[in-house]
């Protein structure tokens, strides 16, 4: 859908779209309607439609969150390299330190208690 609205030809794609859900482990759920596709393959499709466009800057927001270890290795590999690949800037929000940790630059985020209204 991104391609078609950025009016590229049909053909090219649906090309770009099938090559883009191999990558990301779908290329057998290319004609699935998104309602016969579980929680984690519709993540996946979110990643491939956001990475097909190539954009200069990827935000992602718990990408590997509904997939399991292999699938979520995968993923966070693909962006990654995408990611390097067209020198694009990428920030992940994750709560997985095992991808936390491999990222070059990690901030921590901490709640701090609520302030009383008297406080104020």
């Amino acid at each position: 859908m991104p391609l078609l609205i950025r009016r590229e030809p049909r053909l090219t794609a649906m090309k770009q779209a099938s090559d883009w859900l191999g990558r990301v482990g779908l290329e057998s759920r290319l004609d699935h309607p998104p309602s016969r596709l579980s929680g984690g393959e519709r993540q996946r499709v979110a990643i491939a439609r956001a990475l097909v466009n190539a954009p200069s800057l990827v935000l992602a927001d718990e990408p590997t969150g509904n997939l399991d270890r292999d699938t979520a290795e995968r993923v966070f590999e693909l962006l990654v390299d995408r990611c390097r690949e067209s020198q694009a800037g990428l920030v992940i929000v994750t709560h997985d330190l095992h991808f936390a940790n491999r990222c070059d630059q990690r901030f921590a985020m901490a709640s701090l208690p609520a302030k009383s209204p008297l406080q104020a």
